[in-house]
């Protein structure tokens, strides 16, 4: 069973609000990268309709600073599927309401996420289509993110084993 890419769509809005923001009056990483995390798990549910866990977040390019006032827009979309595996882009935007500006790109970000059946075991997930040619690069190139993806997390594995005890000793 194939679904379209365009199926997984989500998006979060949000006010940035001085609780939200560091002492240089911008928005978070960490309430960033929670966003993130949160609007990436509903496309990912979206697109296989099981639970699903983080498996990983690739990267967090932080492009411009999102300041106390603007709106921060997240639009996600499962970009590549594997067996189980769902690789999730979040493109991030701003907004500030105060100006004609428009939205601005502030950041993006891929993550995988992992399906799993009521006994937490992996389970199968619906390959995508893509709805357009924009769209198809992304699932084009999703498999050499993939590739990239598994070397880290081969090289993860091997710190694992090397920092099992205490960072100093």
């Amino acid at each position: 069973m194939k679904k379209l890419m365009s199926e997984s769509y989500a998006v979060k809005t949000a006010n940035v609000l001085p609780p939200d923001s560091n002492s240089h009056g911008t928005l978070f990483g960490g309430r960033l990268l929670q966003y993130v995390d949160d609007i990436a798990a509903i496309s990912a549910r979206r697109h296989c309709r099981e639970s699903v866990v983080t498996a990983s977040i690739d990267s967090m390019d932080f492009l411009k600073p999102i300041n106390i006032g603007e709106i921060v827009i997240l639009e996600a979309m499962v970009t590549y599927t594997g067996r189980s595996s769902m690789e999730v882009m979040v493109k991030i935007s701003k907004e500030d309401l105060t100006r004609e500006s428009g939205k601005t790109l502030a950041a993006f970000s891929f993550l995988t996420f992992v399906a799993i059946g009521e006994d937490n075991q992996t389970i199968e997930v619906p390959k995508i289509e893509a709805d357009n040619d924009r769209l198809q690069w992304l699932k084009d190139t999703g498999e050499e993110r993939a590739k990239r993806r598994l070397e880290r997390k081969e090289q993860s594995q091997s710190l694992s084993s090397f920092f099992s005890s205490d960072l100093l000793e």
